[in-house]
């Protein structure tokens, strides 16, 4: 088994058991670039129930962008390193509204060009909102891709390179949030659960590899 048949097999035996979507909760591409944001350093599950209130105060790029900085701080105080997100997301938020009309943008090129956005975040709020293929390269994708030997590199660039091209593009997306799923639940940083793992049998850190 080469590594693409054996990232298909993870691939099929974790879709089984875990959602193939983001476990942040959005309305649109807009509303998952700021949850996006404030997941840095956070549990989704915080930013969810931050986002539940959030956007009906700020429901639109242009509420943030006007909106009295420190509104924005209380409102996402609860996610951490508050201050540096209500920056990021008011400039960003200005960004996308004098240059892309109030709409996040289409492309990861146009995306990392905003505040507070990499490859990781625009190819996480691309795919999961608007289905556009990518591989999003979070800390959980990072630890878990190198643990299952689909990949040798620790440069998130490099990763994304090696999983697209063991991935279909149809799968890719979808493909990176199984394994976010898998590393928050599973494989953990400090104390991976491998008896508990579904692909243990797939993993070369248990001897058993390709």
């Amino acid at each position: 088994m080469d590594d693409r048949e054996r990232a298909a097999e993870i691939d099929r035996i974790l879709r089984a058991r875990y959602p193939e979507t983001t476990a942040l909760r959005f309305r649109d591409p807009f509303t998952l670039l700021v949850a996006a944001i404030l997941a840095a350093q956070c549990t989704d599950e915080r930013v969810n129930r931050v986002t539940e209130t959030l956007f009906d105060r700020f429901p639109t790029p242009e509420a943030f962008a006007r909106a009295d900085l420190a509104e924005i701080e209380q409102a996402v105080r609860p996610t951490g390193y508050y201050r540096q997100k209500a920056r990021t997301l008011q400039t960003c938020c200005r960004e996308l509204v004098e240059r892309f009309g109030g709409r996040v943008p289409e492309s990861v090129e146009q995306m990392v060009t905003l505040p507070g956005v990499g490859r990781k975040t625009a190819n996480l709020v691309l795919g999961n909102s608007l289905g556009i293929p990518g591989v999003f390269v979070d800390t959980h994708v990072k630890r878990v891709s190198a643990r299952l030997g689909l990949t040798r590199h620790t440069d998130p660039d490099r990763i994304e390179a090696d999983l697209e091209r063991l991935v279909p593009p149809e799968r890719r997306v979808a493909f990176s949030n199984l394994l976010t799923h898998l590393g928050r639940e599973i494989c953990k940083a400090r104390k991976p659960r491998c008896e508990a793992c579904p692909v243990e049998s797939l993993c070369p850190r248990m001897g058993v590899g390709p």
